[in-house]
């Protein structure tokens, strides 16, 4: 192997590792607690949506994997505050 080559696929060696990093860090894909196999197999179909998802949205806005994630669970929490469903008895 020359050293040409050997730089192409350690390039795409770390794209992958991106990749994993990314749909453990963003999108839980290891956090599955079910015990079926079909509940199991759509979680991690389910965190590959997202991160897909999320993955679109970065390349058309520009944004990074911390920005989006960050702009997404502002956006929640924003509007749960605005109407909370669920109210704590003080």
């Amino acid at each position: 192997m020359n050293e040409l080559s050997r730089l192409s696929l350690s390039e795409k060696g770390w794209l992958i590792e991106e990749y994993h990093r990314g749909i453990k860090q963003f999108c839980g894909v290891e956090k599955c607690q079910a015990r079926t196999e079909t509940a199991q197999r759509n979680h991690v179909l389910f965190s590959l949506r997202a991160f897909l998802r999320i993955e679109r949205f970065c390349f058309r806005t520009g944004l990074t994997w911390f920005e989006a994630k960050l702009g997404i669970v502002r956006e929640a929490v924003t509007t749960y505050l605005r109407n909370p469903k669920y109210l704590l008895n003080a």
